[in-house]
């Protein structure tokens, strides 16, 4: 019986700390409210990110990231906090 409750207690603190590590991201404020997010918006939090990575990011060149470019950008860790 305590084999299972110390395995039960490992997997918990295990999957406690992986859920931990997705579930909070870095928000970037859209500043200017304009419904995208700048370059420097997003050095705000991503101090990191390139001009480089910002315009691979920008899927359809518009000079600023949609919510959804955002997201694909951080979720594919190309911007890391």
């Amino acid at each position: 019986m305590k084999k299972i409750a110390l395995v039960l207690a490992a997997s918990a603190v295990t999957a406690t700390a992986v859920f931990a590590q997705d579930a909070v991201a870095p928000v970037v404020a859209d500043t200017d409210a304009n419904g995208t997010f700048s370059l420097a918006e997003v050095q705000a939090v991503y101090a990191a990110v390139t001009d480089e990575a910002f315009k691979a990011a920008d899927t359809d060149a518009s000079g600023e990231l949609s919510a959804e470019e955002l997201k694909a950008a951080v979720d594919a860790g190309a911007f890391a906090a």
